[in-house]
């Protein structure tokens, strides 16, 4: 009798404090909302950016988030658009907005359209033509995502990202998939130059130098259509 009250008891408490949790959690993501307010310009109402050059951040790893605020606001991370933006939030508004942002559901992105090519002097393909080399674009991202390049030594990103690219949040790795290829070949290329370098152990930069700009604009491109 008294072990069936100790195990009500104790159910009783877990359910209690995970309610405070929950409850505690939808007030941040509620306030975080409001505060978000003025990122809605660039990165949507829900964090769902309909401007390819901009990210998305709905769905996105809160940990994740918390960490590239933190970065814009110390300057770590550069970027002349969020640092004055960065620079106005304290810790608790940090938090929730990124608790709202990842709260929300990524959207998925309609068919991609073949990149435009770097020469001009290209004669212009026909539909089918268009079709099949954006196919073979993305099967090339596919195999590079997966399996990487090991006569470069270009790591998989799956290692690191996931097969779905849902990221890792414990290790702090976001999450890739449906995000636009254009802010993706922008990321990548940053890494390679080295304008972009806060991340662990510059893991990126390492890793982006040894991908070619067919490569970073395959993988990009793959990566937008994952679900």
């Amino acid at each position: 009798m008294i072990k069936k009250l100790l195990t009500v008891s104790i159910s009783l408490l877990l359910a209690t404090a995970a309610g405070h949790v929950n409850a505690q959690g939808n007030a941040s993501a509620s306030a975080g909302k409001t505060k978000a307010a003025s990122c809605a310009g660039c990165h949507g109402e829900d964090g769902n950016s309909t401007m390819p050059a901009f990210p998305k951040l709905a769905g996105q790893h809160q940990t994740y988030l918390v960490k590239q605020l933190q970065a814009f606001k110390s300057g770590a991370r550069l970027a002349p658009m969020m640092a004055p933006l960065a620079a106005g939030l304290d810790d608790q508004a940090i938090q929730e907005i990124a608790s709202y942002y990842a709260g929300n559901k990524i959207s998925t992105n309609p068919a991609p359209k073949l990149p435009a090519s770097d020469d001009d002097d290209a004669p212009a393909k026909t539909p089918e033509q268009e079709k099949a080399a954006l196919e073979a674009l993305i099967t090339q991202g596919s195999d590079l995502y997966r399996n990487g390049n090991i006569s470069r030594e270009v790591s998989a990103c799956v290692a690191c990202h996931g097969p779905y690219a849902e990221g890792n949040k414990p290790a702090s790795f976001p999450s890739l998939h449906s995000q636009h290829a254009d802010y993706l070949i922008k990321s990548l290329t940053d890494f390679k130059t080295g304008a972009r370098s806060n991340n662990r152990e510059n893991m990126m930069h390492m890793i982006a130098t040894k991908m070619t700009d067919e490569d970073i604009k395959a993988v990009a491109y793959y990566i937008s259509t994952m679900k």
